[in-house]
């Protein structure tokens, strides 16, 4: 497996932005765009995409902020909230968009299938890609924000995968099945399972204490791309 930082270049944009490639030993033919939670790319998302790569699956992590932060370190002390707050819909998807073009070219490993993972802020922004980005294969999301991606349901047309933390202090029980209501009803593609008792961030922050649940995460979506593949 080798891995790296690299630099992209965001589609139409032109934003030049920090990205963290992974390319598998052992390819299957499936990419990952791995979208972080609000610290952009921190070492658990490189980590993550390693781990994709180690099962076969050619990956990306990419950093959110270039366009107001620069491109740079972004370990614990790095003040994320203002430059969160300053993104958009159409940048990150753009930027998404160039992850998923180099995913699918030869020096990425040419993937036939590409998807998306992302967590919290990170998780409504993948499924934000079902509408935004064309042509990917599946969409997964860790505790999410149905808010943030209920304007797009129906433009939606890759399948998503909805993971949900049963705990999650900011986002209900009812709000996430309002969402899959909402889903079901413009004919959009998913599934989901719910963490029982599980807090917002039990992927990352929490994964030692909730590790069965991480385990069968990981599991889920692995089974998710060898489906959608």
């Amino acid at each position: 497996m080798n891995a790296g930082l690299s630099i992209f270049t965001g589609f139409q944009t032109g934003t030049q932005f920090d990205a963290y490639f992974a390319r598998a030993a052992q390819p299957t033919g499936a990419g990952m765009v791995v979208l972080p939670d609000v610290r952009g790319l921190h070492q658990f998302f490189q980590d993550l995409a390693q781990r994709f790569a180690e099962a076969g699956i050619d990956s990306v992590a990419i950093d959110y902020f270039a366009r107001t932060a620069g491109r740079g370190d972004r370990s614990d002390g790095f003040d994320y909230m203002p430059h969160v707050q300053a993104t958009t819909a159409e940048g990150i998807a753009a930027d998404t968009a160039a992850a998923v073009a180099h995913l699918r070219s030869k020096d990425g490993g040419a993937a036939k299938a590409v998807f998306t993972v992302g967590f919290c802020f990170g998780g409504s922004n993948s499924w934000n890609q079902s509408a935004l980005n064309p042509g990917l294969s599946g969409c997964i999301g860790f505790y999410g924000r149905p808010m943030r991606s209920e304007p797009y349901i129906s433009k939606m047309r890759a399948p998503l995968l909805i993971l949900i933390a049963g705990a999650d202090q900011a986002t209900t029980s009812e709000q996430n099945e309002d969402f899959q209501r909402k889903l079901s009803a413009a004919g959009a593609p998913y599934e989901s399972h719910v963490y029982e008792g599980a807090p917002h961030s039990f992927f990352d922050r929490s994964y030692e204490q909730w590790k069965d649940a991480c385990d069968d995460a990981w599991r889920r979506m692995l089974a998710f791309v060898k489906k959608h593949s």
